[in-house]
């Protein structure tokens, strides 16, 4: 992710990472200047761990919440590990939030598993064309391709995603 960060030139786009988890990618985009970045979790823990390692993030930017009853408008939504964390009948609401969440042009960026995983707990894995058929309502596909930089446990299994709001 760190690649497309670099390539963003507004600075005052607002930004999402629901189902955060570590959300370094948060602590990369403070980093680069971006001032708009909202993470979202609805874990206590996970809040919790994020605010004792990054005590300098802005604490308005912290949301504590159900990803689905969520509201806001945002330029761009990162999808880092949520929607593979998620349960599979979720994903076509998930979708449709991202949908609604995002600001007319805005867009959905991050990785998928296109991989299958022998468990019954997450993270879940799916394949490209699946995941199509979940966003191709709602979505013009800008990048839907295998991510050439994944980190080595992931490499050839994940799937690199640019999706702009129809």
């Amino acid at each position: 992710m760190h690649n497309y960060f670099n390539q963003l030139t507004d600075k005052k786009i607002k930004i999402l990472i629901p189902g955060c988890g570590n959300a370094y990618e948060a602590d990369y985009l403070l980093e680069l200047g971006f001032k708009k970045v909202f993470i979202l979790d609805w874990s206590e823990k996970i809040i919790s761990e994020f605010k004792k390692r990054l005590p300098k993030f802005p604490a308005r930017n912290i949301i504590m919440e159900d990803f689905f009853i969520h509201k806001g408008k945002y330029d761009l939504i990162i999808e880092q590990t949520f929607f593979c964390a998620i349960d599979r009948n979720l994903r076509t609401r998930y979708a449709k939030k991202v949908y609604e969440l995002l600001k007319p042009g805005g867009k959905l960026v991050g990785v998928l598993f296109n991989h299958e995983f022998d468990s019954d707990s997450p993270p879940f894995g799916g394949s490209e064309q699946e995941y199509r058929n979940y966003f191709k309502p709602y979505f013009e596909f800008k990048n839907f391709s295998p991510a050439f930089n994944s980190i080595k446990p992931r490499a050839g299994r994940e799937l690199f995603i640019i999706l702009k709001k129809l």
